[in-house]
């Protein structure tokens, strides 16, 4: 069972019992093993970032079975606050037909009215200030399995927006949706696919239609999750402004920024060999074998609801990476793009193959209409979210920044 001890007085106890026991036992066993440079998961390792890996993965598998421990806003209200500029994004439900309006009624999911946050550079600007001349803008779909974290900036994942203007001046802001998070038992059933395409796509409409931003000067970013859903908001503007002109879609982004793709739900990049498997992958999200499945899969589920995990096995929409032979699952008409990846994630495997497809539809390199690729060895999942993951993080915000400069 997921989250069996979410409720006091266990939540409370058995998180005691892990404060006590990591601060007098762990973590001083984990510094002493990890002096020997043998020891270490990789030699390029200093003893704090083995300490601090040990730690987050341990972390993870502890809410495996409370929860969150830190209770992030959700998409129900603005958590306003001073310096948030929050707004409400308003429902697209004239922009949904055909397959996806199929499945959400399948799914039981409409559309809503939802949160989404600004973080600028000129922190003066009102929030959801018209743009001048010469502004960027980052649109930014946070990751977290589905199921978790968000899009407000107290928010870890905000980082990676903060990060990118520090490094790239041609971003001068950044806007995040506030998308539905998935759930399934033993929390309740909800938000399940397409939810959180419905409210992407409600987020870039308000960036074009009613902010007015240009859609050459959006660059839509996803992590880890959010880049699954970056993903599949790309293929909803490429296929549905062919085959429905008449639903005058705005055009496609001027680029798309994938961290850590999850681009395979299915499990077609299982295997005892694979990045997912030990010894190869050494992540914080979790250990090897059971932990990590467990985890996965309670994000699968939520997320794929009424559709079931064979869903995943070989649909585009959420699969695009997936080793099976997936319908339609082709990127010709997507915009440029950069894929980042961690050298030490469990999900490299599939993040090369959704490369190695991109690049087979676009082509690679710099230019427009094409992909690029850049791996951070022995990083970490998500490495530009943590501050101390250096010099890899460093290095891939310079890579960025390069490639956003390159627009030709």
């Amino acid at each position: 069972m997921f989250y069996e001890l979410r409720e006091q007085p266990w939540f409370g106890l058995y998180l005691t019992y892990q404060v006590v026991s990591t601060t007098l036992f762990r973590l001083p066993y984990w510094y002493l093993s990890a002096y020997p440079l043998s020891w270490r998961p990789r030699p390029s390792w200093s003893v704090t970032r083995t300490v601090l890996v040990r730690l987050f993965s341990h972390l993870f598998r502890v809410t495996q079975k409370t929860g969150p421990l830190v209770r992030f806003p959700t998409h129900h209200a603005i958590a306003a606050s001073p310096g948030v500029k929050g707004v409400w994004v308003n429902p697209v439900p004239h922009l949904i037909t055909g397959a996806i309006l199929v499945l959400a009624h399948t799914a039981n999911i409409t559309c809503a009215r939802i949160p989404g946050y600004w973080i600028d550079r000129d922190t003066t600007l009102s929030a959801g200030a018209p743009p001048q001349p010469g502004d960027k803008v980052l649109y930014r779909l946070h990751g977290g399995s589905y199921i978790q974290l968000s899009a407000h900036p107290v928010d870890p994942t905000a980082n990676i927006a903060r990060g990118i203007l520090a490094h790239s001046p041609r971003i001068t802001r950044t806007f995040a949706i506030e998308y539905r998070l998935s759930s399934a038992e033993p929390c309740g059933k909800a938000n399940s696919f397409p939810a959180a395409l419905l409210d992407a796509l409600a987020g870039y409409v308000y960036l074009v239609e009613e902010v007015g931003f240009r859609p050459e000067d959006v660059i839509v970013q996803g992590d880890s999750a959010g880049g699954n859903l970056a993903l599949a908001m790309m293929r909803y503007l490429r296929d549905y402004a062919n085959y429905h002109p008449d639903l005058k879609l705005p055009r496609m982004p001027g680029g798309l920024l994938l961290l850590s793709p999850w681009a395979d739900l299915g499990a077609s990049h299982e295997g005892p060999l694979s990045s997912l498997s030990s010894p190869f992958s050494v992540d914080y999200t979790g250990t090897v074998g059971r932990d990590r499945k467990r985890a996965a899969n309670y994000g699968k589920t939520a997320f794929l609801g009424p559709f079931g995990l064979g869903f995943a096995e070989k649909n585009a929409w959420v699969s695009p990476a997936s080793l099976h032979a997936c319908v339609d699952a082709r990127f010709d008409g997507f915009p440029r793009t950069l894929v980042c990846a961690g050298g030490a994630e469990p999900l490299l495997d599939s993040i090369r193959t959704l490369w190695w497809k991109m690049a087979r539809d676009m082509g690679e390199g710099e230019g427009k209409g094409r992909v690029a690729y850049h791996e951070a060895k022995d990083a970490l999942h998500d490495h530009i979210l943590f501050t101390w993951h250096e010099p890899e993080a460093g290095e891939t915000l310079t890579r960025i920044a390069s490639w956003i400069d390159n627009e030709s």
